[in-house]
């Protein structure tokens, strides 16, 4: 049981000195480099409220904190490498979409190298996929006002960036309810780095490390456009998501490393938040690991892959608007009107139905399927005719490195941002307009009857290596690629 004392923890242990971040401040004068406060807050009649306002947000700080009950770890049962140095990998699950994919790769390859490495997840999963000498800890929830009041505490001066992304909105994000926790692991663990994936992770991230005082260097990393999301927003929280540029200017300098998994997401984070690009790394993700060449080689017991069968387009994802299948489809009936084929997805979600539908209305219903949720799809790439993906957005395009690895060609959407850049350019795949049916169609038929060299995708996809990533990723933090041999697991020096 790991317990957290609110009264322990004071907005003074925010100002300890810090090595500076990659926009130069650390955690040392960073008001001076932000932008002007939200207007609302500007008006010096307001301004009296707003102070009123944020002292009795603190009030009900030291309140909700005192009542709440200390916060427990759910701890998994697998060890982890004695006397190697800790660092700890946050994400949202350990099963899941893409993140949480990268999530375990990363952790595998800390792992291998000797880090003993802690992979901390907001829900429970299937311990299976855990890599060898990682250890699972789960996150408790506790109350979302509890959350709330503990990002104030971390960060008073900054009342006016968190009075609505965070504090004044009817939902919470969600990761705040996990802020506590997160705390008392790194005030128990001290871990030397904490490696943070997707935003409002990263913002708890960065208010538990203020809060605890701890010399744990954290990196934060974007994988999808923010401007998409404030365009969209995110479920339930579509207004707070207006917010948040505000708050990631004000927090995100106090980061060692902040990171993109490509250009086009690194290049779309400075815009909207005023960032200095200079200080965003790209690094793509750690995709392809040990393990691939075992997880190509699985077997598949499928009538559709059979010799002599027609060709098979294949996609994979979640069943989300983003996606925009119905485009796929529509291309789809184009090429099966001139020739054989097959439409097979991979993945689950919201859209289905719809996507049935459209299969329905395009008279192609029997020779589309969706199989459902795939955790190896790399047995289908193995044998596909060639992999579609008609995204409006992509971050990166982790399934488009897994086709090319497989040595499958590729059909993808050059859509901001990650796509383009994987098949750099055209090079080593077809892009196409997004919404194009017409282009996607076209460029399936030519990848059937004109399939490129299929060693030199498979060379390309080989250099988004789990190896290099990583690699990067302790570079970022300043540690090398290999625990020293004095490090005892705990806090290090420096």
């Amino acid at each position: 049981m790991l317990e957290f004392d609110p009264s322990s923890h004071h907005s003074g242990s925010a100002t300890a000195a810090r090595e500076p971040g990659p926009f130069g401040g650390g955690e040392v004068g960073i008001s001076a480099s932000l932008p002007p406060r939200n207007l609302f807050f500007r008006s010096p009649r307001v301004a009296p409220v707003n102070e009123v306002i944020r002292c009795e947000w603190m009030r009900q700080v030291e309140w909700m904190t005192a009542i709440q009950p200390a916060t427990s770890l759910e701890v998994s049962t697998a060890p982890a490498v004695a006397d190697a140095g800790r660092i700890a990998v946050l994400t949202r699950g350990i099963v899941g979409g893409g993140v949480q994919k990268m999530s375990l790769n990363l952790a595998g390859e800390l792992a291998s190298r000797g880090w003993q490495v802690d992979l901390l997840s907001r829900r429970a999963g299937d311990l299976s996929v855990v890599p060898a000498g990682v250890r699972a800890i789960v996150l408790r929830r506790r109350l979302g006002l509890v959350g709330r009041g503990l990002a104030l505490r971390a960060d008073p001066a900054g009342f006016s960036e968190l009075l609505r992304p965070v504090l004044g909105c009817a939902i919470a994000p969600e990761s705040l309810r996990y802020l506590p926790a997160l705390i008392d692991y790194l005030s128990e663990a001290r871990p030397r780095a904490l490696l943070s994936a997707t935003t409002h992770l990263n913002l708890v991230a960065l208010w538990a490390r203020r809060l605890v005082g701890s010399s744990t260097r954290v990196l934060v990393s974007e994988r999808d456009s923010l401007s998409a999301n404030l365009r969209t927003g995110r479920n339930r929280g579509a207004w707070r998501w207006r917010y948040a540029p505000r708050l990631l200017a004000r927090v995100y300098p106090w980061a060692e490393a902040v990171v993109a998994v490509s250009d086009g997401v690194a290049d779309d984070l400075a815009v909207v938040t005023g960032l200095d690009r200079a200080g965003v790394r790209t690094i793509y993700n750690p995709v392809v690991g040990a393990d691939l060449r075992a997880r190509c080689a699985e077997s598949l017991d499928d009538p559709w892959f059979a010799s002599g069968a027609p060709p098979v387009v294949l996609s994979a994802g979640r069943l989300v608007a983003k996606k925009q299948y119905g485009v796929l489809v529509a291309a789809f009936a184009r090429l099966r009107a001139q020739r054989p084929a097959r439409l097979l997805i991979l993945g689950e979600g919201p859209e289905r139905s719809r996507i049935e539908q459209q299969a329905r209305k395009h008279g192609v219903f029997d020779d589309v399927r969706l199989a459902g949720w795939c955790e190896n799809p790399l047995p289908y790439l193995m044998r596909a005719a060639v992999f579609a993906l008609t995204s409006n957005r992509e971050g990166f395009g982790n399934v488009l490195v897994e086709a090319l690895c497989c040595g499958c060609p590729v059909v993808a959407t050059d859509c901001p941002s990650g796509p383009a850049e994987i098949v750099a350019g055209g090079r080593f795949g077809e892009l196409v307009p997004v919404g194009d049916v017409g282009a996607v169609a076209a460029a399936l038929a030519r990848c059937i009857d004109t399939p490129p060299d299929r060693a030199q995708l498979r060379a390309r996809g080989a250099e988004f290596t789990a190896q290099r990533a990583t690699d990067a990723y302790l570079a970022a933090v300043g540690l090398p690629t290999h625990p020293e041999p004095h490090a005892l697991g705990g806090e290090a020096p420096g």
